[in-house]
């Protein structure tokens, strides 16, 4: 693979997301981002935050409403998401936890299983204090 060339753009990308524990839509990334950089597209974005999760310096996380979540912990975790206010959140598991996990999964597979991401669902505790 060709070296990538340096953009300041994407180092504002990579710090926003290194900077939030709020794991951050395109749009969401976008807004920020454009303080900084006003000429900025929307589509310079989401092509950079494709290729920071493509080199692995970002993670995207799929969501149930289709819409993309980014993160900039690349360390193996799970992730939590609030059914009443749609926040996602870190679930801090350890690594030998993870490893059973993908070792469960794997006993019935025909196949090796090297890496896993989990998104566990239900209320966040300020959803709870609020009913």
């Amino acid at each position: 693979m060709a070296a990538i060339k340096y953009s300041r753009q994407r180092e504002a990308i990579k710090h926003y997301l290194a900077s939030t524990k709020e794991h951050p839509t395109a749009d969401t990334v976008y807004l920020h981002v454009k303080e900084d950089f006003p000429n900025i597209s929307l589509g310079t974005v989401y092509r950079n935050l494709n290729l920071l999760t493509d080199i692995g310096e970002a993670i995207k996380i799929p969501t149930p409403d289709g819409g993309d979540r980014f993160d900039g912990n690349v360390i193996p975790h799970n992730h939590f998401l609030c059914t009443s206010c749609g926040r996602l959140l870190d679930l801090e598991l350890d690594m030998k936890s993870i490893e059973e996990v993908n070792r469960l999964a794997g006993e019935n597979f025909d196949g090796i299983i090297t890496s896993s991401s989990t998104l566990f669902y239900g209320e966040c505790s300020d959803c709870i204090r609020k009913s």
